[in-house]
């Protein structure tokens, strides 16, 4: 969900540059919210688990694509089956364009020895430049985030604002090496929770984590859990009224930053320098292990493979380093 999250800003610029150009936005089902308020966009369903599975299904999903009349594929994720696809499409003498993942350059950011620690490209600019090798003109830094729609009023409700200050919390990564220890985020919530001008609320998925969200806002007050209560295009109405939204590198950070909001974001064994920073925000909101103490940060791009001895790199990062980050940056807000 990150990685499509991150598309968003980019497909604003698209379609405000090029307004004339119509854009399918080929993806699965679940994913259609967050391309609902983009002009020009239409979103097409990618039935993976059913129709369009395997080999065949592939074949019929490009059979269907190409009854739309498209001129041109960008393919912005370069796995197996968008290459299969790139495979189908390439009979049609449609104009083709691939991401550029960078994987050289990512592998020599977080191998142990002989390391290059430097800033790669961000992944909106690498999405950004396959519409430009096509021949549109994207340039992210005319980006304009769009106005903020109403909360219903039946959310309102749930969530109980009372217009305090709402700050997000996102505890959880698809990898623990991504993850604040939930005993720390503890202490953070504690501090936060507080104070009566905050109103946290967390966001989740799944029975454990939902279960987990559940006792924290039985044990502080000032707290409520979003897991589980809402559609998601109901949930990012509410991200877009956050204040703040504190998240792991994870899909989270990319669905509030997507909306302008201020995110503050946690790392463990990966790191910002590869490209994977959520869009437009100061690289001080990002919060970073002790990397005297652990020099081969970043050791994974996505989080799944952890250098020895680097489990727990994300308890080099004080609560009240968290909390203090916290603090100034809701400050900020008018």
């Amino acid at each position: 969900m990150g990685d499509v999250a991150m598309t968003i800003p980019v497909l604003r610029v698209f379609v405000n540059q090029n307004p004339d150009v119509k854009i399918t936005v080929l993806s699965r089902a679940f994913l259609k919210p967050l391309f609902d308020d983009i002009p020009n966009v239409s979103f097409y369903v990618a039935d993976v688990k059913g129709v369009h599975k395997g080999i065949l299904g592939l074949k019929k999903l490009s059979n269907e694509l190409l009854e739309l009349d498209i001129d041109a594929v960008a393919d912005i994720h370069n796995v197996l089956r968008s290459k299969i696809l790139r495979f189908f499409f390439s009979f049609s003498n449609k104009k083709i364009a691939v991401i550029d993942k960078g994987r050289t350059e990512k592998k020599a950011l977080i191998r142990t020895q002989n390391k290059i620690f430097k800033q790669l490209r961000s992944t909106h600019e690498r999405y950004a430049n396959v519409f430009i090798a096509l021949g549109f003109k994207v340039d992210l830094s005319k980006h304009q985030f769009p106005l903020k729609k109403e909360i219903p009023s039946n959310i309102i409700e749930l969530i109980k604002n009372n217009d305090k200050i709402l700050i997000g919390i996102a505890p959880f990564a698809q990898y623990k090496s991504k993850m604040y220890p939930l005993d720390m985020m503890e202490e953070v919530i504690r501090e936060l929770s507080g104070n009566s001008n905050y109103k946290i609320i967390f966001f989740g998925g799944g029975k454990k984590e939902t279960d987990i969200l559940n006792s924290f806002e039985k044990n502080f007050k000032g707290t409520f859990s979003l897991a589980g209560k809402l559609k998601l295009a109901e949930e990012l109405i509410v991200v877009s009224h956050l204040d703040c939204m504190l998240s792991m590198d994870s899909a989270n950070a990319h669905l509030a930053a997507m909306q302008g909001v201020k995110t503050i974001t946690l790392w463990g064994v990966t790191h910002p320098f590869t490209g994977f920073y959520p869009f437009d925000q100061p690289i001080e909101y990002a919060v970073i292990p002790d990397l005297k103490k652990f020099p081969n940060i970043p050791c994974s791009i996505y989080g799944n493979k952890v250098c020895e001895g680097y489990e727990d790199v994300m308890r080099s990062i004080s609560s009240k380093k968290v909390i203090e980050l916290i603090e100034k940056v809701v400050k900020k807000n008018p």
